[in-house]
């Protein structure tokens, strides 16, 4: 073998013939793929597997992107040599280029969250601070994309590379989406899904100029400050209390089982009694009626609903007991015109049936006070 053939060989075995990327990682999203004076040979062959795609980058610039497959790198099935300069030797001219293998699979379980509380005007406690935090997938959807804004020259780009950033994006992104939504703080547990879909769709407008997708987002809490749940739980637990009249006969009841068992007898019952009738009335007082000004002005003016007659706060709409209307539309007595509330049956001056007349002939309704009536003609008994 001549002195020139043992040169062409040794330069032949410098040269990449072989080129793939087993990730043993779970956190990678780009791999560098080491060639030696970035020398490929012509004729090399590239495998890229599933979820996976190798970018070609030729001084500076991608040149070429190859999906899952196998690839013979060569003029005859790929573009790259129409692109890439070869190095003009007398043997196999090789490419000259740097190989990225970007991983296009989806990163799962990536965690997010609010690093200082999140200010927002709600319709029930007025200012409050929320915090929130969750999880969301993400994926590669452009590599070329992705080498050009974000991964650049890095040998090795990972997840951690790049998730202060995108945490910063999605917060501002929540921020944005629950002060548009205006979901009240206690409806927001029931609102998580529908929270968490419109917020991966504003922040994929921000991702999708990086070559990154965010295919799953996940609100997983909101919590709300310390105060603002202490009154949470107290209102749930004034509505877990309900009527104050049999809360107050439970406590009386509960005394006297109390005295009983008290070996000081009848002086114990007695205390005992006493002091059932005095806590139960004292939560009558607190949950069944309005208190009045601490200056001693009038208690709270109450109306009682027209279905049940409970007593309600004057203003309220609905019953609190019965959920009945408490707007009362009146209609004129049909015999004295009074005003009498809808859906009275007698009136409460004159005491005339509000049972409308009708026709004996064809069942027609007849005004009040009618002779004949306005279908058919017939003599009504008013008329007599």
């Amino acid at each position: 073998m001549s002195i020139i053939d043992k040169v062409k060989e040794a330069a032949m075995n410098q040269f990449i013939e072989v080129i793939e990327w087993l990730d043993s990682s779970q956190n990678t999203l780009v791999y560098r793929f080491p060639v030696y004076q970035q020398e490929i040979k012509n004729g090399a062959q590239l495998i890229v597997r599933e979820s996976q795609a190798a970018v070609f980058v030729f001084e500076g610039q991608v040149a070429d992107v190859f999906t899952p497959g196998r690839y013979t790198v060569e003029g005859g099935n790929t573009p790259i040599l129409s692109k890439l300069g070869a190095w003009k030797y007398g043997f196999n001219s090789p490419i000259k280029a740097e190989v990225y293998f970007v991983n296009t699979k989806q990163f799962t379980d990536l965690k997010w969250g609010t690093s200082n509380p999140i200010m927002l005007r709600d319709a029930d406690f007025g200012i409050v601070r929320l915090r929130a935090f969750g999880a969301y997938s993400l994926r590669v959807a452009d590599p070329a994309g992705f080498i050009r804004e974000i991964a650049g020259t890095n040998a090795h780009f990972q997840t951690e590379d790049i998730d202060e950033q995108l945490k910063r994006a999605i917060v501002t992104e929540f921020s944005d989406a629950i002060g548009e939504m205006k979901i009240p703080a206690l409806d927001l547990a029931a609102q998580y899904k529908e929270l968490g879909d419109a917020i991966r769709g504003k922040i994929n407008q921000d991702f999708g100029s990086w070559g990154l997708e965010v295919t799953k987002f996940f609100v997983e809490n909101i919590s709300l400050p310390p105060e603002v749940e202490a009154a949470m739980d107290k209102r749930a637990s004034m509505g877990a209390l309900g009527d104050a009249q049999k809360y107050m006969q439970f406590q009386a009841a509960d005394a006297l089982r109390d005295a009983a068992q008290n070996e000081g007898g009848g002086a114990g019952l007695g205390a005992g009694l006493g002091a059932g009738f005095a806590v139960g009335g004292q939560m009558a007082n607190v949950f069944g009626q309005q208190a009045g000004t601490t200056g001693g002005g009038a208690a709270a003016a109450t109306v009682d609903c027209p279905a049940c007659g409970k007593q309600n706060a004057a203003g309220a709409k609905f019953c609190a007991d019965c959920g009945g209307k408490m707007e009362v539309t009146q209609v004129p007595c049909v015999k004295c015109g009074a005003n009498l509330r809808e859906g009275a049956k007698f009136c409460s001056e004159c005491g005339s049936s509000q049972e409308k007349a009708k026709c004996t002939g064809c069942e027609t309704e007849l005004a009040p006070g009618a002779k004949f009536c306005p279908e058919c003609g017939t003599k009504t008994g008013d008329s007599e």
